[in-house]
């Protein structure tokens, strides 16, 4: 089994479908898995202890987990200055502490099976430095941190640790990105 957070929407839902098509059992996690047709949990994984929650339900049902697919996320595209103290904490919230959460507590039954994959998700934003992505970036830097130390401390039960920074992907994350933004985030990713 596969669990993949962020599943209702985008990334996560993509990622969820695709492996079902490929006749990999898939375990959703999200806020609202009310529209979802596929194996899932209600989980906000910004909570500590709704992911601690998911994971004694995973135990008591005795899943064999292969993978976690760490793809929630959420984005303020708005300058640092003017991004509400709030919102500011739900992004680095779900962002960063959502996939150190998954990762506590999702682990140890890959350390169970002595190997499995863990999989998080990064952005290209943290290297161009994007006007109004600084704390979208900031909490994305984090994941790519953790991810780097992760991987070395998990490399000794078979288990590897890989961080994808992809560029911009239409979903729910950018609609409201203009189109001249996206062409410019691009554009900055050739290399001449």
């Amino acid at each position: 089994m596969f669990i993949v957070t962020g599943a209702s929407k985008g990334l996560g839902n993509a990622i969820c479908n695709r492996l079902i098509e490929n006749n990999i059992q898939v375990l959703g996690l999200a806020r609202d898995t009310s529209n979802l047709s596929f194996e899932s949990i209600n989980c906000d994984v910004s909570s500590a202890d709704e992911v601690r929650s998911v994971a004694k339900l995973i135990r008591k049902q005795k899943y064999n987990v292969e993978a976690v697919i760490n793809a929630a996320g959420i984005a303020s595209m708005n300058l640092a200055l003017t991004t509400p103290s709030a919102i500011a904490e739900k992004i680095v919230q779900t962002n960063l502490l959502g996939t150190i959460y998954c990762c506590q507590h999702f682990a140890p039954f890959l350390i169970r099976n002595k190997k499995g994959t863990i999989i998080n998700f990064s952005t290209i934003a943290v290297s161009l430095g994007l006007k109004g992505e600084s704390i979208y970036a900031a909490s994305k830097a984090g994941v790519e941190g953790f991810s780097r130390a992760f991987a070395r401390e998990m490399s000794d039960f078979n288990i590897s640790v890989n961080c994808i920074a992809p560029g911009p992907i239409k979903t729910d994350l950018i609609r409201g990105v203009s189109e001249k933004k996206i062409s410019k985030v691009i554009s900055n990713q050739i290399f001449q």
